[in-house]
């Protein structure tokens, strides 16, 4: 089953609103889309010649959409890669109650 197309809009809307404009030749907020899930990526510009030339990627956040409950579960990730429940929050129906958690990250897992 696919992810509702809606949901996933919003949540690459969210994306392109993260960076300013004057900003995006050094930072970029991404959506990776999988089957299952929407990864939340922040992209930054090389910083050191001798790390290349490449943008690094690191995950931000994770959205999971359970089909058979027709509602996303928040995930963070941790320094190791690992991607762990955010358990301050319950899954949703609306993709915009988690994106709005990311926006806020009281806790400060998602941005830093």
């Amino acid at each position: 089953m696919a992810l509702p197309g809606l949901d996933v809009a919003a949540i690459r809307h969210f994306c392109e609103q993260r960076v300013p404009p004057h900003a995006l030749h050094q930072v970029r907020v991404e959506a990776d889309i999988s089957p299952t899930a929407v990864t939340i990526v922040e992209v930054r510009a090389p910083w050191r010649e001798d790390y290349g030339p490449e943008w690094t990627r690191g995950g931000v956040a994770r959205l999971r959409y359970v089909a058979k409950h027709k509602h996303w579960v928040l995930y963070w990730r941790d320094r190791n890669q690992k991607w762990h429940l955010y358990d301050r929050l319950e899954p949703s129906h609306d993709v915009l109650v988690l994106l709005d958690e990311i926006d806020r990250d009281p806790t400060c897992i998602f941005w830093g």
